[in-house]
């Protein structure tokens, strides 16, 4: 089972209940696809490096998941681009340092939260 990561930035002109319905989509394409979710993280309203599409900021969000469909990531971004909610987005394959990184910040999430 292969593991990954996705990073979307949605346009931030959407209102919280419709950032709510665009991230639910793409969760569902992920688990209809028979995949488990292994992590979401809501990043909140954070200022872009550079414009894109005249915006200056964005609504990011990450969702670990781990897949034995070779086909889900290409399915998943092609969703993206179909999706004008989408400004920018980014999926990629965890190795073996990958995910040890991605453990290491989750249970630091999950400290930070219990303080």
């Amino acid at each position: 089972m292969n593991n990954y990561e996705t990073v979307f930035i949605l346009t931030p002109v959407l209102s919280d209940a419709q950032v709510e319905e665009a991230v639910k989509k793409f969760e569902d394409l992920i688990k209809e696809k028979n995949c488990e979710i292994v992590a979401k993280e809501n990043w909140g309203l954070k200022k872009l490096a550079y414009p894109i599409q005249n915006k200056r900021n964005g609504f990011y969000h990450l969702v670990e998941f781990k897949s034995d469909n070779n086909e889900l990531v290409s399915q998943l971004e092609v969703a993206y681009k179909r999706d004008e909610r989408v400004i920018r987005f980014l999926t990629v394959k965890l190795d073996k340092h990958g995910m040890d990184w991605a453990e290491k910040r989750r249970t630091k999430l999950k400290s930070n939260s219990n303080k």
